[in-house]
C-alpha cells in the first residue's frame, strides 16, 4: 500500500497508460470501445492507493476473468464472447493490498507471440480461447469456458500452467459454470459440446480433480447450456431454445449459437446419483437464462430454483450480446408429480449475475446478490440485495461514473450468518479510467465502502470472477 500523496505520481502515469491503451485500438464494435475496450499489455503493480481498511481477514485473490482480444483484423465481425482470455487478480493479505496483475491466459497462440512454446497438455481441436470463468480446485486455480474446451490451470500469480481436465486424464471439455458442494468439496457440472449437438454430459470432479461420475443426457438441436444449478439430491439441467446454428457456422457467425422457436423449452431434474433414464423433464415457456443463483429440495419433494430470465436471447443481429430487454429475477417451482414449471417474479428490475452465500448452495437460503447492468448502453449501476424471506430489497450505488461488475459474497468468519460478509468486486469507470475494487458490508448497503482499491489499469467489462481464499 501506498499512502495518498504517492498516490498522486501513480495516477498521473496511469492517466499516460490510459491514452496509450486508447489509441491502440480503432475499433468499430461497441464491444471494443469504451468500457469493453481491450487492454493491450499486461501489469504487475504492487503499489496500490486503498481508501478505507481492507478486512484483515481477506487473505487470498480476487480473480475476474474476460475476453480481451489481442488483435481484431474485422471489428465488424468481432463477437465480444470469442475474444481472448483475459486474467485479473488483486491480492489481499492481513488488511494489504499486495498486488495488482493481469495475465493473458497461455493459447498456444499468446505463448508464440512471446517466443514460448505452447503450455502442457491435451488439445481438443476446436478453438481454445477460455475467458468466461476462474475458480480455485485441487489446489490451483483454473481459468474456464464452455463448449468443448479444457480447462487451464494457472499458478497464484496467474501464468498458464496447463491444458486438462482438472487432474483427470479423460478426453472432456467442461463448463464455465460448475458448483461446489461445500460437503463434499465436488465440482458438478452440465457441459455441452460444440461438436455433440445430440447429448450434454453431467461431470462430477473430485476435490483432487478426478472425474468420479459422467453421465450422458440426449438432447436435440445442440443447445447452449451456459449455467445448471444443484440441489442436495438433484441435477438441474436447463434446456431452453438457444441452439447450435449451421447456418450462422456456415456463413461466417463468430457465435453460432441462436435463438430457436422450434425447440422446446424444459427444465429436467436428474437425480445426483441416478442415469438419464431416471430424469424427470418440466416444460417452461420460451425463455432463456445465463445464470442461475441457487435451487433446493422442499420438505414436500418440489425443487426451487432462482434464476435471471432473457425473454429471448441471439434473437437479432449477428453480432448482439446479452441485451436487457425483458430481464427479470424469477423464483421457478417443479413440483413432484408435475410436467409444468411454476413461475414467479421476484424483482422485474434488470439484473444480472446473481450470486448467494455459497456455504447454502444447494440448500434454503435467504439473500440473493446481483448487479444492474445494461450491456447495449452501459451506464452507472447498483448491487441489489434481494431478501428472499421478507420480500424486500436494497441498493448500493456505486457513484455517478461507476458500474460494478458481478459481486462476490465471502463470509466475515467460519460462523458468519448469512448475509454478514463482505461484497466484494471489481468496479469499472465509464470515463475509462483506471477501474477499483470496492469492498461492502452486506449489512450496511447503502453506507461507505469498507474499502476501495484504486487499481493502476482500466479494467474492461467481463464475465465472471470468484474470491479465491488461502488454502
Amino acid at each position: 500500500m501506498v499512502s495518498m500523496s504517492q498516490g498522486v505520481g501513480i495516477k498521473v502515469v496511469r492517466a499516460l497508460q490510459h491514452l496509450q491503451a486508447r489509441r491502440a485500438y480503432s475499433p468499430h464494435n461497441r464491444f471494443l470501445e469504451g468500457p469493453f475496450a481491450p487492454l493491450p499489455t499486461e501489469h504487475t503493480s504492487t503499489e496500490l492507493v486503498v481508501q478505507g481498511e481492507i478486512p484483515a481477514e481477506l487473505n487470498g485473490v480476487l480473480a475476474r476473468i474476460g475476453p480481451n482480444p489481442r488483435r481484431v483484423d474485422n471489428p465488424a465481425t468481432y463477437h465480444w464472447f470469442m475474444g481472448d482470455g483475459m486474467v485479473h487478480g488483486l491480492r489481499l493479505e492481513n488488511g494489504r493490498a499486495v498486488w495488482y496483475r493481469n495475465r493473458y491466459v497461455g493459447s498456444d497462440a499468446v505463448r508464440a507471440e512471446r517466443g514460448l512454446p505452447p503450455a502442457p497438455g491435451p488439445r481438443r481441436g476446436i478453438a481454445e480461447t477460455v475467458n468466461t470463468n476462474i475458480i480455485g480446485h485441487a489446489g490451483r486455480l483454473w481459468a474456464l469456458v464452455e463448449a468443448g474446451a479444457y480447462p487451464v490451470a494457472l499458478d497464484g500469480e496467474l501464468n498458464t500452467e496447463k491444458f486438462g481436465l482438472f487432474n483427470s486424464t479423460l478426453n472432456r471439455g467442461f463448463t464455465a459454470h460448475p458448483h461446489l458442494d461445500p460437503a463434499s468439496g465436488e465440482l458438478h457440472a452440465i457441459c455441452y459440446d460444440g461438436f455433440e449437438h445430440n447429448r450434454v454430459r453431467y461431470l462430477v470432479i473430485t476435490p483432487d480433480g478426478q472425474v468420479r461420475r459422467e453421465v450422458s443426457i440426449p438432447v436435440r438441436h445442440g443447445p447452449m447450456m451456459h449455467d445448471c444449478a444443484i440441489t442436495a439430491s438433484q441435477m438441474v439441467v436447463l434446456d431452453l431454445p438457444v441452439t447450435f446454428s449451421v447456418k450462422e457456422a456456415l456463413t461466417g457467425g463468430a457465435l453460432p449459437y441462436k435463438w430457436n422457436p422450434r425447440h422446446q423449452a424444459r427444465v429436467g431434474l436428474l437425480p445426483r446419483e441416478g442415469e438419464a433414464s431416471d430424469m424427470c423433464w418440466y416444460s417452461v415457456d420460451p425463455c432463456f437464462v445465463f445464470h442461475t443463483c441457487n435451487a433446493y429440495d422442499t420438505p414436500e419433494g418440489d425443487v426451487v430454483l432462482d434464476v435471471v430470465v432473457h425473454e429471448r436471447m441471439f434473437d437479432g443481429p449477428r453480432l448482439a450480446g446479452p441485451d436487457a430487454h425483458g430481464v427479470t429475477f424469477e423464483r421457478w417451482r417443479l413440483r413432484k408429480g408435475h410436467t409444468q414449471v411454476e413461475r414467479q417474479v421476484i424483482s422485474r428490475e434488470t439484473q444480472e449475475f446473481p450470486r448467494f452465500d455459497e456455504r447454502r448452495t444447494g440448500l434454503p437460503y435467504r439473500y440473493a446478490y446481483a448487479v444492474g447492468i445494461d450491456l447495449e448502453n452501459p451506464q452507472p449501476n447498483a448491487v441489489i440485495c434481494h431478501d428472499l424471506d421478507g420480500g424486500t430489497t436494497t441498493r448500493h450505488v456505486y457513484g455517478e461514473r461507476w458500474m460494478s461488475g458481478e459481486v462476490v459474497f465471502v463470509p466475515k468468519h467460519a460462523k458468519a450468518a448469512e448475509n454478514e460478509g463482505w461484497l466484494l468486486s471489481y468496479v469499472h469507470n465509464l470515463d475509462n479510467s483506471p477501474s477499483h475494487v470496492v469492498i461492502l458490508d452486506a449489512q450496511k448497503l447503502g453506507s461507505a465502502p469498507q474499502a476501495v482499491i484504486e487499481l493502476p489499469v482500466r479494467v474492461p467489462l467481463g464475465f465472471h470472477g470468484n474470491w479465491i481464499a488461502d488454502a
